[in-house]
């Protein structure tokens, strides 16, 4: 049973939530409960899509400073692999992802909320990478993903200064894809995904595969992957039901099943 993570499905929605008081400090064992709730929602056929949300107040202030400022550089050779495979975890969920970002979203916690696939903020959430302010750099994914999101001038410029963002240059960069008042955020974040519950589970899968998996190789392996995984769809019985409604109907009213 974890004690600080949680996964709640409700109509075809995860929730993996996050609830460490005050500030959900994202020490090992948080991160592992994280990373097992991501492994969870992966293989539930029940969650059709993920939202990961700290509460009403915060997302994730970052990382558990009291627990790394101790650690050596061979203790750190030894736990980096696990403080990856977190954020990892959650960027693999084979199905749509958001992080609902209130309060807080800063060092791990942005980092996390880079690992979905959407984010939603509150108009007063503040976002950055501030390891450079400990003489350290973003370890869980944020010199790779935040530039390949925001492009490397502007993550240089997060990285490199440690500050901090809001809501509205965070909206102005790319960084997050709405904001929101804070009370809206979760339901934002619903709505946001809600509409591929009912959609065609495994063209979603390889829609995510083919976009993720070819932002790291370059354009002509990106579309032999593209192909390949778009080849594969025509076993699926949702593929068949598709271009059937489509034919007979047309487009936008296909009854999916999900397989």
């Amino acid at each position: 049973m974890s004690e600080f993570v949680r996964l709640e499905v409700a109509e075809g929605i995860g929730t993996i939530r996050i609830d460490r008081p005050k500030l959900n400090p994202l020490n090992s064992q948080v991160q592992e409960e994280i990373r097992q709730a991501a492994v969870e929602a992966s293989g539930r056929s029940d969650v059709a899509a993920v939202i990961v949300w700290g509460g009403e107040k915060v997302f994730a202030a970052g990382a558990d400073i009291k627990e790394m400022k101790d650690m050596s550089y061979t203790d750190m050779v030894d736990r980096a692999h696990e403080l990856q495979a977190c954020f990892t975890a959650v960027a693999d969920i084979p199905k749509p992802t958001v992080a609902a970002v209130t309060g807080y979203a800063l060092g791990g916690g942005c980092e996390l909320a880079l690992a979905c696939d959407f984010r939603v903020a509150a108009d007063d959430a503040k976002l950055g990478q501030p390891e450079i302010l400990l003489g350290l750099i973003p370890g869980a994914g944020g010199t790779q993903r935040l530039p390949r999101l925001v492009g490397p001038a502007t993550a240089k410029d997060l990285i490199f200064s440690g500050r901090q963002v809001g809501a509205e240059e965070a909206l102005r960069i790319g960084l997050v894809d709405e904001v929101v008042p804070a009370a809206d955020v979760y339901a934002t974040a619903r709505q946001r995904v809600e509409g591929y519950v009912a959609g065609p589970a495994y063209a979603l899968r390889a829609a995510k595969e083919a976009i993720d998996r070819g932002l790291e190789v370059d354009l002509r392996t990106g579309l032999r992957l593209e192909a390949a995984v778009f080849a594969g769809l025509f076993a699926t019985e949702d593929a068949r039901i598709g271009m059937t409604s489509f034919a007979e109907r047309g487009p936008g009213k296909a009854t999916f099943t999900g397989r």
